[in-house]
């Protein structure tokens, strides 16, 4: 009797529950449509779940803890529990193995129960989410003491164990009904965009990095170009959306939330979940919202703008994003949000015309002159005048093509880039450039939303490095890296390519360059969000500065946690003021470390750390430092 009351209370849940997942999969369905391998996404779901997820999660050990318990023993104890409703199971060993699991479960419970009512973390969002420990004790403690009486054979009495079935069936329902809209949504949500994911190369599976924006295909007719309403994006980010757990992971990482500019990543991916429900508003939200924006003051719904003065989403709100993809390397489910920024601006820029004034003069240059700067092409190597770099024309033939990219027009990053061309003539290494024909790589213009003007610029570079021959492509600045080497195949451009940090490593190690005059003193080293985050790459600058002889000392956050510069996503050009600039906090971090020096390898984060009042660190490029170090003895 007792086990086919508490196996036909948790089947009786489950079911209901089952079917609130299939009326809110319904939800996801009115976005476009997308390819996704099912089968595939399916089988790779319990690796990807217990590899990748548990990456994330375990950066907070007592976190993964409370996670591993919690999860493992409700789903073993859900198992179990169904299988009480077949008769030849029911023998006081299955009753035993039942309530070890929820024993399990149950210290779980408390130990999200002292971490949100004790240590009471900032980024956790309240609401619904603060009735998760009572649901998780309640349902663990309850179904706990009935499996232990049972396998004792069964002392107390009737009444007290149909309640206490009762009691873990509340619990039960609480936590399951979640599903629909309570604190385990993302159990349900969560797996199904883990197994449906837009980008599953993402995972260790795949190629394990997937950071290149898809291109637009801008000739169709029949669809918005971008996202303008919540029915824009494709169904599996619908569903990615609806995977959040609000744990604010996201929050604590963004540069942006923490300079107080109004943008909260975790509210964004809130305000895109609630759009797809008609006449519905944020007032039911628990956690930090925007900064400097009220919540519960807009309307929202599947069809309505999601972006506007008096939108669930501020246009400030959009351009204070600087794409740097800390809140992605962060969230413990695997959400997109640079994505989803993207997608609005583009359909923001290209559809409305409704970028900040200043971006929108910097996209009119670049249509007009296919530099960001305005400068003419031809200009490019002024600063190289004395130096005689070669060029490479068409139909000729090089070992390494550097490209130069638009920190060729500045004065500050001109002297980085003669401290490169210098190395690889001390290194005996074969180069040329592109000269007037290195046009813009696009990157400002597409993370602006752009994407007709990356698109021609990207084609176009492509047939000039078509018509050249060479075995690679050498940038300091990550941000045409990462085009270059990610995002230009989409469109049929494929080469080698390699930061310089990378080539510098390449150089010493092997013996081509000399330490002859090691560094004296701490550096600090700043990992570029397009370099680390985008790209993996944040060993071979360490490995130089070691080479070179630097004391090198880490800032708190650093290599793929490290803090963004401010500099990326077009953000500069965007003029949404904050409480403080994101260089002037990234500044602090190197500051703390007491190194005189701080190292970079990026003209962007050389331009917005430069321009942190002083006293600072002296800035200092990799280049310019390998520079130093090698200086023949006279």
């Amino acid at each position: 009797m007792i086990a086919a009351a508490l196996s036909t209370v948790t089947l009786t849940v489950l079911l209901v529950g089952l079917g609130l997942a299939l009326v809110q999969a319904r939800r996801w369905r009115a976005g476009r449509s997308a390819k996704v391998g099912v089968w595939a996404g399916l089988a790779a779901l319990p690796a990807r779940y217990l590899v990748d997820v548990h990456e994330v999660v375990g950066r907070t050990p007592f976190n993964a803890r409370f996670h591993a318990l919690t999860a493992g023993g409700f789903l073993a104890s859900l198992a179990l529990s169904v299988a009480l409703a077949l008769p030849p199971l029911r023998h006081p060993l299955l009753w035993g193995l039942l309530a070890l699991t929820l024993a399990v479960m149950l210290a779980g419970g408390m130990m999200v129960g002292y971490r949100r009512r004790v240590l009471r973390p900032a980024e956790l969002s309240g609401g619904r989410f603060s009735r998760l420990p009572l649901a998780l004790t309640g349902f663990s403690a309850a179904f706990l003491l009935v499996a232990l009486d049972q396998s004792a054979g069964g002392i107390l009495p009737v009444w007290l164990v149909l309640t206490l079935v009762a009691v873990g069936g509340w619990g039960l329902a609480e936590l399951v009904f979640g599903v629909w809209n309570g604190p385990l949504k993302h159990a349900v949500h969560g797996a199904l965009h883990l197994a449906f994911h837009p980008r599953p190369a993402r995972f260790h599976d795949g190629a394990g990095r997937d950071t290149g924006l898809r291109p637009l295909d801008l000739a169709q007719a029949d669809a918005p170009l971008g996202a303008g309403q919540a029915v824009d994006f494709a169904w599996n980010r619908l569903l990615g959306f609806d995977a959040c757990v609000q744990c604010g992971r996201c929050e604590s990482a963004c540069p942006a939330y923490a300079a107080g500019l109004p943008l909260n990543p975790k509210k964004l991916v809130q305000d895109l979940v609630l759009s797809l429900d008609d006449g519905s508003d944020d007032r039911a939200y628990a956690g930090h919202g925007h900064p400097g924006r009220p919540v519960g003051a807009a309307v929202t719904g599947p069809t309505r703008p999601l972006v506007g003065a008096d939108a669930l989403i501020h246009p400030d709100t959009l351009w204070a994003c600087t794409t740097c993809r800390a809140c992605v390397q962060e969230c413990p489910m695997m959400i997109e949000h640079v994505d989803a920024v993207v997608d609005l601006r583009r359909f923001q820029t290209l559809e409305r015309g409704a970028t900040p004034v200043k971006a929108a003069g910097v996209l009119e240059e670049l249509r007009a002159t296919d530099t960001p700067s305005g400068r003419a092409l031809d200009r490019r190597l002024d600063w190289a005048v004395d130096l005689r770099l070669p060029v490479l024309a068409a139909g000729e033939t090089c070992d390494t093509l550097l490209w130069l990219g638009d920190g060729a027009f500045d004065l500050r990053n001109q002297r980085s880039l003669r401290a490169l061309v210098l190395l690889l003539r001390r290194a005996g290494v074969e180069f040329a450039v592109l000269g007037a024909a290195e046009l813009d790589c696009g990157d400002v213009a597409r993370r602006l939303g752009d994407e007709a003007t990356f698109q021609d610029l990207a084609r176009r570079n492509i047939q000039t490095l078509e018509a050249r021959r060479f075995r690679r492509i050498v940038t300091a600045d990550p941000h045409a890296f990462h085009c270059l080497r990610n995002e230009y195949p989409a469109l049929g451009g494929r080469w080698t390519v390699q930061h310089h940090s990378a080539v510098l490593l390449e150089l010493l190690t092997s013996g081509a360059l000399t330490v002859t005059r090691p560094l004296d003193g701490p550096v600090a080293y700043h990992d570029p969000c397009y370099l680390g985050r985008y790209n993996g790459e944040i060993d071979a600058p360490r490995a130089v500065l070691d080479a070179i002889g630097a004391q090198r000392r880490e800032m708190e956050r650093s290599g793929l946690r490290s803090r963004c510069c401010g500099g990326g996503g077009g953000a500069p050009l965007t003029d949404v003021v904050g409480e403080r600039r994101i260089p002037d906090m990234r500044m602090d971090d190197a500051r703390a470390t007491g190194a005189p020096t701080l190292a970079v390898g990026c003209p962007t984060c050389t331009l917005m750390l430069e321009g942190v009042v002083e006293p600072r660190p002296q800035v200092a490029e990799l280049a310019e430092l390998v520079l130093t170090a090698t200086e023949p003895t006279p």
